[in-house]
């Protein structure tokens, strides 16, 4: 997360996680697949509106090459036909880096990714997409907040400081504002991990919720594990859940994860090991089973990486994730029964650092934002076998995080 050069564990050094043995990434699936979907058919892709977050001026992001440009949020409208992005709104304030919209689109959240790390809150205008301050800066009481969430009910706000290894939960009002601070959870590492330079201790990487919202996670890539809450609904306080931690393996630096539509698998990708490790997942009890754990990387890859993104596609059955240093997406199938991955390919990013990376909602676009270069690939999803198809580059300064608001 810092802008210091991680000593990342090649693909020989991939690990065994809790007596699994690793699966290297197996050569791509050159069979047709069944366009059709285990979670509804796809829709088609319409125009609506695109928030990204960015790292700002005068700074230089974490990773970065170069003195930013950037100076807040910055509103597009996206063109269904070929996922092109227009500008409408540049929304000043600093270091939006990761962006969170609430269930029903009317209000976007932003982190303020600073040394006194804040949460931002803002109006969407549902018919031009603009954004209005609600509340800047709203202290989070960590270092560097770099991931927030919204509750699926919309009730609560979540954030990650990345640098104090810290979890904060805040009450949303009505009107949408953020309120009081419900909670601040201090993750604690065993500062021995095989990686001194970023894991010296608790590393808070990413906050959510389950797809009901039933339990709470908090990715600590310091501590190499992801924590499991209970939210008391009426309190705001994070209560440890009966099984309160899944381990990842030692050196892995965890970074963010994602639950499968089915409710009964999770995907965690690992940013230090190159890795994606898929879990069953028991969604009353909140705990996970080890399946598989695949590398995100060519088997002839030598030089030096770290993930950064991972998502999953509508239908379920495939799997992203953005590779910093191979400059690609990694594109995997998701066997239906088991959850398990198959490499279908990589595809080049057409810029350098892709950070962040999303699929419309449609799941007809996938958005890679490359921070080092001041761009946004644009790719098509072909729904029939999960590749990736080149449609256009969107140049806007070092993009982040790109999030899907309103119709447009």
């Amino acid at each position: 997360m810092k802008s210091i050069k991680p000593d990342i564990l090649s693909r020989r050094q991939l690990f065994p996680l809790l007596g699994g043995a690793v699966a290297l990434a197996a050569a791509p699936n050159l069979t047709s697949a069944d366009p059709s979907d285990r979670f509804g058919k796809p829709a088609a892709a319409k125009a609506r509106f695109v928030y990204v977050g960015t790292y700002t001026f005068p700074g230089t992001a974490p990773g970065g090459t170069h003195q930013s440009q950037a100076k807040g949020i910055y509103v597009f409208r996206m063109n269904p036909r070929d996922g092109g992005l227009t500008l409408l709104q540049v929304a000043e304030i600093p270091n939006p880096s990761y962006l969170a919209l609430d269930p029903p689109l009317r209000h976007l959240y932003s982190v303020n990714e600073m040394t006194n790390g804040g949460v931002s809150a803002y109006v969407i205008n549902q018919a031009n997409g603009m954004l209005t301050p609600l509340d800047t800066l709203v202290p989070t009481n960590g270092q560097d907040t770099t991931h927030l969430s919204v509750q699926p009910s919309g009730q609560y706000l979540f954030a990650a400081s990345y640098t104090s290894g810290n979890f904060q939960v805040f009450r949303i009002l009505g009107d949408g504002s953020i309120g009081a601070m419900t909670d601040n959870f201090q993750s604690v590492g065993n500062g021995t991990g095989p990686n001194p330079d970023r894991q010296e201790g608790p590393h808070a990487h990413q906050i959510l919720t389950d797809l009901d919202g039933n339990h709470v996670f908090g990715v600590d890539l310091g501590a190499d594990k992801v924590n499991v809450w209970n939210l008391d609904a009426n309190t705001g306080k994070l209560i440890a859940n009966t099984v309160p931690f899944a381990p990842i393996a030692s050196g892995s630096g965890p970074r963010h994860m994602a639950f499968h539509p089915d409710r009964q698998h999770a995907y965690v990708l690992s940013e230090l090991a190159s890795s994606v490790t898929v879990f069953n997942y028991d969604a009353v009890r909140a705990a996970f089973i080890w399946k598989q754990t695949i590398s995100t990387l060519p088997p002839d890859f030598t030089g030096t990486n770290t993930t950064a993104e991972i998502r999953i596609h509508p239908s379920g059955r495939f799997l992203y994730n953005t590779n910093r240093g191979h400059n690609s997406v990694t594109m995997f199938e998701i066997e239906p029964e088991s959850g398990e991955l198959e490499v279908i390919g990589w595809e080049s990013t057409r810029g350098q650092w892709p950070r962040g990376m999303n699929i419309d909602p449609s799941g007809n676009f996938l958005y890679a934002a490359n921070q080092n270069t001041d761009n946004i690939a644009v790719f098509r999803i072909q729904l029939a076998n999960g590749k990736l198809r080149f449609s256009t580059l969107i140049n806007t300064p070092t993009p982040v995080d790109v999030e899907f608001g309103p119709a447009a």
